[in-house]
């Protein structure tokens, strides 16, 4: 990965809809050089998706998880990315071990996925943190 694919993937990640023309002129090539390194960034698995961000009105929140030491944090992490409120999944290092972003109806919604996430036999214990605003990188 060099510069170009770096000023490319910073476009995209704030607007994946982006059209390759505009990239294309915003970082001095062609479209056709924007379309061949997005193909083979997605190929080579640099680009995992694309994806959108909302705003639903809905109650976002990052539910800080811990789990047994002798658990293994991705078997969890792939169950917990399967939730259809759960927006991401990170396996980070510090007191927790994986952090869920969701995106829920209400705070109602938000304990029940606390809930939910307590009851795994893995889980040792939880921290949450409503997100009250976001802004893009």
């Amino acid at each position: 990965m060099d510069d170009l694919d770096r000023r490319i993937l910073n476009l995209l990640r704030r607007d994946a809809r982006t059209p390759y023309t505009e990239i294309a002129e915003r970082v001095g090539t062609s479209e056709g050089t924007v379309r061949n390194r997005v193909d083979r960034m997605t190929d080579e698995g640099v680009i995992e998706r694309f994806t959108i961000n909302t705003r639903t009105g809905n109650v976002k929140a990052m539910i800080e998880i811990s789990v047994d030491m002798n658990v293994n944090t991705s078997a969890v992490s792939e169950e917990l990315a399967e939730w259809e409120e759960v927006d991401f999944v990170w396996q980070v290092s510090g007191e927790e071990d994986v952090v869920m972003i969701v995106d829920a109806v209400d705070t109602r919604a938000v304990n029940e996925l606390i809930t939910r996430s307590r009851e795994l036999p893995e889980v040792e214990g939880t921290k949450t943190r409503l997100i009250l605003d976001e802004r893009l990188g």
